[in-house]
């Protein structure tokens, strides 16, 4: 993403802030893993969205209207001694030239410098919640600003969440983003293939997710998420992480996972068997959910609205369960009454972006939200059939399948930025051979 890409972003939210308005937009905190180690840093996706700056101890100011500077950085400043341990730091001089900053502090006079720009602004938009000492630090701010009344200066009045603002802007790609989850979606999708070329029995789910892990890195990326690396029993646990016992002859993996590059996340999920080759019953439910999937990705169009997916692969999957005895009756009433989410209970997919779960409404005015170009979702059916379930014969025990893609909405439908991953048995047998 260029300079340009993130102050066009700035001006654009400007224009809905309005007049005497101000915006705090603070980075995420650093967390500690334990003792005097962190996690490793992740910038607050709305700070990042807007500014492109991605050190901590970091906070963005947007003043419209504002003479001599409406984008104005508090960050941390040069420091010999703490850049020899800790690393290079962009500093207030490198905040001007690379990021296009109008006017920079170092993050140790926010205190003395944020209450005089909030000096008679009426309204003050800031996401509250995300970091309870921020908020207090605020809360103090306007305060201050309240003592000077007598000598005329005025206070915000009116305290307006950014969320919705910032995140209605984030639904919608850009051009610049669509690239960047496209890479990400293709390094995501080698890093799977590796998986799938690695596997065998006797392997252990950390073993498998280290060639997962080796290709992430390889390319400079972090995992989006914890990834999911679940055999057998294990692929019917939907948030399964452990990812620590051995794989068994016989059975299937399933591996959800996805690379973040720049800050933007793809999310896969492909289901395979260990030794290679699917049985008989495993490759029947793999073809209903694969059936599924196809008719969700289908509704992915510019009119649609978000749960048509969702419909689609509910249908698809009750007809699939019925042919083969794990559901009986009329499929109307079966899927009026959710009987099918005894084997698939969670939804069809999410929207993604900067965040795995990204942000947006799915709902406008208590109703679906319709399709737009440049909105990118997950289409992610599955069947998960523990041992012991039910009125289920064993045969069909341990079978979990999930098959998850990326899907970029288009002007005439849909784009699967994820495609270069293998989902067909025949892709997958052969990869595998």
């Amino acid at each position: 993403m260029n300079k340009r890409e993130y102050k066009q972003r700035r001006n654009s939210l400007m224009k809905h802030l309005g007049k005497n308005s101000i915006a705090i937009i603070p980075t995420a905190s650093e967390k500690t893993r334990n003792r005097d180690s962190h996690f490793p840093f992740r910038p607050d996706s709305d700070f990042v969205y807007l500014t492109g700056f991605k050190e901590p101890e970091s906070v963005a100011v947007l003043i419209p209207g504002r003479k001599n500077a409406q984008y104005v950085l508090f960050c941390r400043e040069n420091d010999k001694i703490m850049e020899i341990w800790n690393g290079r730091r962009v500093g207030l001089e490198g905040a001007k030239a690379d990021y296009n900053v109008e006017e920079v502090y170092p993050i140790d006079m926010l205190d003395e410098v944020l209450p005089q720009l909030l000096e008679n602004r009426e309204r003050v938009f800031y996401s509250i919640g995300n970091d309870e000492s921020f908020d207090k630090r605020l809360i103090e701010w306007v305060n201050k600003v309240r003592l000077k009344a007598r000598a005329g200066i005025v206070a915000p009045q009116e305290f307006i969440s950014l969320d919705h603002l910032v995140h209605e802007m984030r639904l919608f790609k850009s051009p610049a983003e669509i690239r960047t989850m496209r890479k990400a979606a293709n390094i995501a999708s080698e890093a799977h293939i590796k998986a799938m070329q690695a596997c065998k029995p006797g392997m252990r789910e950390h073993a498998v997710e280290a060639e997962i892990s080796h290709t992430f890195t390889k390319h400079g990326c972090p995992p989006a998420y914890t990834s999911i690396v679940g055999g057998g029993e294990n692929a019917c646990i939907l948030h399964y992480n452990e990812n620590d016992a051995e794989l068994e002859d016989g059975h299937l993996l399933l591996i959800d996972a996805g690379a973040e590059q720049d800050c933007y996340a793809s999310d896969i999920t492909r289901t395979f068997p260990v030794n290679g080759k699917f049985s008989t019953e495993q490759k029947i439910i793999y073809e209903i959910v694969l059936k599924a999937q196809l008719a969700a990705i289908k509704k992915v169009k510019p009119g649609n609205h978000w749960n048509q997916p969702h419909e689609a692969a509910v249908r698809e999957l009750t007809k699939g369960l019925i042919e083969i005895g794990l559901l009986k009756g009329d499929s109307k009433k079966l899927i009026e009454n959710e009987a099918y989410k005894t084997f698939y209970m969670h939804r069809t997919g999410h929207w993604l972006g900067m965040d795995v779960h990204d942000v947006g409404d799915y709902k406008i005015n208590g109703k679906w939200r319709p399709l737009k170009p440049g909105m990118v979702l997950t289409i992610e059916p599955g069947l998960y059939i523990a041992a012991g379930t039910k009125g289920v014969a064993k045969k069909w025990w341990d079978i979990g399948v999930r098959i998850e893609d990326d899907v970029l909405v288009t002007e005439d439908g849909y784009d699967v930025l994820s495609k270069k991953a293998p989902k067909t048995v025949e892709e997958i047998e052969k990869i595998m051979a």
